[in-house]
């Protein structure tokens, strides 16, 4: 069955990086878009960024575009999330997700994803 993992999370300064990585397993890896979003408590899950299959293509919500850098390795299952100069209000569960379909073309809604880690915590203290 699908499975998605993510680590990497932990507690951090404002200004500081962490690269979190979600494994995956049960599904062909290579064929389907992946994404991340986050969430805080009492607010809806949000997107932070996606990447096509090959990772040519990336797309970044505009509070990240410039900060973070998603990134995979096909062939580890891989999936990652480079976080730099973190904000305290980057703080949120981190959880990474796979596309309903394999799309050529990565996109930004909850719906469009099926499959959902648990997510890994980020915390910013300023």
């Amino acid at each position: 069955q699908v499975q998605l993992e993510e680590s990497g999370g932990g507690l951090v300064q404002a200004g500081d990086s962490l690269r979190l990585s979600c494994a995956a397993s049960g599904f062909t890896f290579n064929n389907y878009c992946m994404a991340w979003f986050r969430q805080t408590p009492g607010k809806e899950r949000e997107f932070v960024g996606g990447i096509s299959t090959s990772g040519v293509m990336t797309v970044y919500a505009d509070s990240v575009k410039g900060r973070f850098t998603i990134s995979r390795d096909n062939a580890k299952k891989t999936l990652y999330l480079q976080m730099n100069s973190l904000k305290p209000e980057d703080a949120a569960a981190y959880h990474c997700a796979k596309a309903r379909a394999p799309w050529s073309t990565v996109k930004r809604g909850r719906n469009d994803y099926d499959y959902w880690g648990q997510g890994t915590q980020v915390a910013v203290s300023s």
